[in-house]
């Protein structure tokens, strides 16, 4: 049994596999203690069955004042506007979502896909039109991402400035206080959009939002800037590290390619085997809880690794083995309980048309430089990376 604390292990010996270290942690020991990254001494957590049970126990919370204590949470949120979910009491979190859920319900999202597979047809003739090589992120996961989620809400920014923007929010040697800056210009831009669509509404997420008497255009605009960033960022790292982990796996590439009815299978094995969210989700005691015959004190923050539980061998055998042909099903990449991320499903749809296009539209795609030289996105709390250069 691991006595003393360890540090969350930041290295990787294969782009696709979760940090070094992990495997042997969960092995030993799915419940040890763990220096965390402000200082503070909390616990870690590596074992899928554990890391369900933490999620859904309402004795554990994510708000950003608990998680991070008082002084650092007013730091932290010292540039943030009004009505962001993490800093809200379950009760009012639960009444946010609600707000939103029907927007990301399955029928909606369903009413969506002529929209995401027009924006995938559209990218793939700039991109065959721009001819190879080109980078796979620049040319096709980012703008797809960021052209739905923005088509989605009804508003127009500027990718660039909105990338940058989330690069900062999840750069990991960013300080709380550069992190707050790059939310507020993106929230300040969205505050503006919101107030002129009060004048000019249209066939969109937030318009419909503003009909909503209960909600303020500040409160809009927060949903909207969590949306982006989160719908953004995340989907476009498991399009482009997905598609680097496929042309990497050339057998099970030729499977999907010979049975494309396989990518609803395939999606769901990507998104486990990838878990972009790379170092987990955390969560803080709001009471004495006894877990697993230890005893996590109130306020001690526990950090639940998405990634070391996606890759348990007693929910997922041969886990470290991509196989699109498994089922992956509850698989916890979209994390679980009521955090559970509101738009897994709109990404499920923008994942499963965007590969079904690529495959098709491009049946020669393969990586332009040898695979050791892709750059890999590990400073940031999404893993990815940062170019696919590719051919055809």
């Amino acid at each position: 049994m691991t006595s003393s604390p360890v540090r969350h292990p930041t290295t990787r010996s294969h782009p696709f596999d979760p940090h070094d270290g992990l495997r042997e942690l969960r092995a030993a020991q799915p419940l040890v203690r763990l220096h965390h990254s402000d200082g503070r001494l909390g616990w870690l957590v590596t074992s899928y069955d554990l890391a369900r049970e933490v999620l859904v126990d309402h004795r554990f919370s994510a708000r950003l004042d608990v998680v991070r204590g008082p002084a650092d949470a007013e730091d932290a949120l010292a540039e943030v506007p009004p009505g962001l979910f993490s800093v809200l009491p379950a009760a009012e979190h639960a009444w946010y979502r609600r707000k939103l859920a029907a927007a990301f319900a399955p029928r909606r999202v369903r009413r969506l896909e002529p929209l995401v597979a027009d924006v995938v047809e559209r990218q793939l003739d700039a991109m065959r039109h721009g001819g190879p090589p080109v980078d796979l992120v620049e040319s096709f996961a980012s703008p797809i991402a960021f052209r739905v989620i923005g088509t989605l809400l009804g508003v127009r920014l500027d990718r660039a400035s909105v990338r940058a923007a989330t690069e900062s929010m999840l750069a990991l040697e960013n300080d709380a206080e550069s992190a707050g800056r790059a939310w507020g210009q993106l929230w300040a831009e969205l505050h503006e959009q919101v107030r002129a669509k009060r004048t000019d509404p249209g066939d969109d997420l937030v318009s419909a939002l503003l009909e909503d008497e209960a909600l303020s255009d500040e409160e809009i605009a927060t949903m909207s800037s969590m949306l982006i960033t989160g719908g953004d960022d995340t989907t476009a790292n498991v399009l482009a590290l997905g598609t680097f982990a496929l042309l990497a796996h050339p057998g099970q590439l030729a499977a999907l390619r010979a049975d494309p009815t396989m990518i609803d299978t395939a999606v769901e094995e990507l998104l486990r085997y990838l878990t972009i969210n790379q170092f987990g989700t955390t969560r803080a005691a709001l009471e004495d809880v006894e877990l697993r015959g230890r005893t996590i004190r109130e306020g001690e923050p526990i950090t639940v690794s998405l990634s070391a539980a996606n890759r348990d061998p007693e929910r997922f055998p041969e886990p470290d083995r991509l196989d699109l042909g498994r089922s992956a099903s509850g698989h916890l990449a979209f994390g679980h309980g009521i955090h559970h991320c509101l738009g897994a499903q709109l990404a499920r749809a923008e994942l499963r048309i965007g590969f079904t296009g690529l495959l098709r539209r491009f049946p020669g795609l393969r990586l332009a430089v040898p695979a050791e030289q892709v750059p890999l996105r590990a400073a940031s709390v999404n893993y990815g990376v940062h170019r696919l250069p590719v051919t055809w």
